[in-house]
């Protein structure tokens, strides 16, 4: 496998984003915002020369896959394993409103340390399917293989593949929407090579909540070029 590439790409911006709603598993779809970044992120992806895209079955995820799809001639493959975190009774709610009702697991998740919620996914369960979708995707690819995803899941996927404890997983920086994390396959196992690469500036977002990753507000540089 050495020698190959991981990018793991988020879904643009949704009204729930804009408004910090959390999404989890909830199907809502890509705002004009999110579908503006949407195309101004693909160009830069499209010129890393991708092998392969394999996306989330949730439309967020799937139509930000497609606007690469267009530009690249890529077929794009959905697996429902790459979907979001299902957060249970949090979908929907704010993060006011979540930390209202469900005060103690709210106050860990904020400090990026393990938390539990009745009807949720642990974090192992996410990072364990998000593995298991991104390892069959990377059997039947040569070369760079673009993953199309959630913040969270993304985050958890990385930690994963990297082998890193929780702790060391919740200091990762949010991914914010249609940025992404870039992993290079390597003699001794997976390399981080880049995280919250994209477009540099664009539209400001609001932090929000919502798929447990805020958006990012600031200016980012591009991934480093490939040769």
């Amino acid at each position: 496998m050495s020698g190959r590439r991981l990018l793991l790409w988020r879904h643009g911006r949704t009204e729930w984003n804009a408004a910090g709603r959390m999404q989890g598993q909830s199907d809502v779809a890509l705002d004009d915002t999110g579908r503006a970044q949407a195309r101004e992120a693909a160009p830069l992806l499209a010129a890393e020369q991708p092998d392969a895209i394999v996306s989330s079955d949730l439309v967020r995820a799937h139509d930000t896959a497609l606007v690469l799809a267009a530009l690249t001639g890529l077929p794009v493959r959905t697996d429902p394993r790459l979907r979001e975190s299902n957060f249970g009774p949090w979908q929907g709610l704010t993060s006011e409103e979540i930390a209202e009702r469900f005060p103690e697991p709210h106050a860990l998740w904020r400090q990026g340390k393990a938390f539990t919620v009745p009807g949720a996914e642990t974090p192992d369960e996410v990072a364990a399917r998000m593995l298991a979708g991104i390892e069959d995707a990377l059997d039947a690819t040569d070369g760079t293989l673009v993953v199309v995803s959630h913040g969270a899941a993304a985050r958890r996927a990385v930690g994963a593949l990297m082998g890193w404890p929780y702790d060391v997983v919740g200091r990762i920086g949010p991914l914010g929407n249609c940025r992404w994390t870039e992993l290079r396959h390597t003699a001794t196992g997976w390399r981080l090579h880049a995280h919250n690469a994209g477009p540099v500036g664009g539209p400001a977002v609001p932090v929000a909540s919502a798929d447990v990753e805020p958006p990012s507000a600031g200016r980012l540089t591009p991934a480093p070029a490939h040769h």
